[in-house]
C-alpha cells in the first residue's frame, strides 16, 4: 500500500511541475533575427527550429519563396521571411534556421531566418509605439534594455495573409 501512496505523490508532484512549466512558457518568447530586424514569437506558435536542410526550388514562384524542404518525410514550404517583407534576401548558411511555424495551425509552412536569438521574457521588454504601416501580423512592438526594437509576429495572421499564401508569379 505504501507504493500506491508514493505513486500518487509522484504523480501529484509531476503534475505540479508540468503546470509550473506551462506558466513559465506562457511568459516566454522566442527571439529570432530576420535580416536586420528582430522578431518575437510566442513559444506556442514558434514550432520547431531546425538547421537549414537542403531546399528544392520551385519554378514560377515569387523570389521570396525559396523552395520545399523535406523534414522527416513531411514537405514544408519555405519562405525567406526578410525577402517576403521586401528586404534583403537571407543568406543560406550554417547559421540560418528554419522555423516550422505552420504545424500547429494545420499548415506545413516554414520561415527562413538569419538566426535564432534564444528565449526572451516579456517582462524584460517595454511596449513600443506601433508602426502605422505595419502589416496586421506585425503590429505589436517592444524595446529591450539595449534599445533594440522587437516586432511581435502573429503567426496565425501571417498564415492567413493573402500575400503570404500567394507564391505564384
Amino acid at each position: 500500500m505504501a507504493k500506491k501512496g508514493s505513486l500518487r505523490e509522484f504523480q501529484a508532484h509531476l503534475a505540479a511541475r508540468l503546470a509550473g512549466v506551462g506558466e513559465q512558457s506562457a511568459a516566454g518568447l522566442l527571439g529570432v533575427q530576420s535580416g536586420v530586424d528582430y522578431w518575437l514569437l510566442k513559444l506556442s506558435d514558434s514550432g520547431e527550429v531546425i538547421p537549414l536542410p537542403p531546399l528544392t526550388s520551385v519554378p514560377l514562384t515569387k523570389s521570396w519563396f525559396v523552395g520545399i524542404a523535406n523534414i522527416r518525410g513531411n514537405l514544408y514550404s519555405v519562405v525567406d521571411f526578410s525577402a517576403f517583407q521586401g528586404k534583403a534576401t537571407t543568406a543560406q548558411n550554417s547559421g540560418s534556421r528554419l522555423l516550422l511555424i505552420g504545424t500547429r495551425h494545420g499548415s506545413n509552412a516554414a520561415l527562413l531566418v538569419t538566426r535564432t536569438l534564444g528565449l526572451r521574457n516579456v517582462d524584460d521588454l517595454r511596449p513600443a509605439p506601433a508602426d502605422p504601416d505595419a502589416a496586421a501580423w506585425a503590429n505589436d512592438a517592444y524595446t529591450d534594455n539595449e534599445g533594440r526594437r522587437w516586432k511581435m509576429l502573429n503567426v496565425r495572421q501571417l498564415l492567413a495573409d493573402e500575400n503570404f499564401m500567394d507564391i505564384g508569379v
